[in-house]
């Protein structure tokens, strides 16, 4: 029988066929769910998600602006209109301006640091409040982070602080839902290339980086990713929340270069 069958959620964040939230999608799709999804505003967005949400039969389509509180409110009432309740809850969102993400951390601008923080952080707070109402008998609830919010990655900046914070946020939303039998977890992803990682300084030294020094000698593929996604959200998660996966093929535990120095010296003869 299939992991998802029967289940219903809704996925927050698909911006293209490279997103994460789509390989996580699939995977969920595979297993048997029934999904809907939301789309930033404008009619650009809204193609890109119905070209990938339409084929799979979504009966729920729609915009969110994450910074308006009534937006969110509606998104959910729509929801409950169209399922009646909710299962699970993928969360994919953030956001921080260009030039805030570009420039050092301590140079990034106070207007930025609000923004990236309202969106990337306190959106999983509202979008987690509304999603606990359409889960009476609990459900589960998963965003994306990245390793640059627990150490200093280098072109992450001011995206990594909001990361450190999306972590923490985590952990209280997983003990403020826990009652409910709500879970709260994230997946901590190595370098994916996706519209987000674009914006991101050095993404492809980055990858290269994790292919020299994780334990696996390479880089986690987008479909790994969408499986562990896939599972965090599943009953076969049931006793875990709180937590950070790391699926980066096990960089998050080294302490140094590793292998990667023996590489270099043969390089150099």
């Amino acid at each position: 029988m299939s992991l998802f069958a029967g289940k219903k959620g809704l996925i927050l964040g698909v911006a293209n066929e490279f997103s994460i939230a789509w390989a996580i999608s699939k995977q969920l799709l595979d297993q048997g769910a029934e999904l809907g999804f939301t789309h930033l505003p404008g009619d650009k967005m809204e193609r890109r998600v119905r070209k990938l949400a339409d084929p799979v039969g979504a009966k729920l389509i729609t915009s969110c602006d994450v910074q308006k509180d009534d937006d969110v409110a509606r998104v959910f009432k729509e929801a409950g209109e169209v399922y009646g309740s909710l299962d699970f809850v993928l969360h994919s969102i953030a956001f921080a301006p260009i030039d805030d993400i570009k420039c050092a951390f301590v140079n990034s601008s106070r207007e930025g640091f609000k923004t990236a923080m309202d969106i990337s952080v306190y959106s999983l707070a509202i979008v987690a409040r509304h999603a606990a109402g359409l889960m009476p008998n609990g459900g589960s609830i998963a965003t994306l982070t990245y390793f640059g919010g627990e150490r200093v990655v280098s072109g992450y900046n001011l995206m990594g602080v909001c990361k450190a914070a999306l972590d923490a946020a985590v952990k209280y939303i997983a003990y403020d839902l826990g009652p409910k039998k709500i879970r709260v977890n994230a997946i901590s992803a190595g370098p994916v290339k996706t519209l987000a990682a674009s914006a991101v300084g050095d993404a492809d030294k980055l990858a290269g980086l994790y292919e020299a020094v994780a334990p696996m000698n390479r880089n986690v593929t987008r479909e790994e990713v969408g499986a562990a996604g896939m599972f965090i959200l599943s009953d076969l998660a049931s006793g875990i929340t709180g937590e950070i996966l790391h699926v980066d093929c096990g960089y998050n535990v080294m302490g140094s270069p590793g292998r990667a120095i023996e590489a270099a010296k043969a390089e150099r003869g």
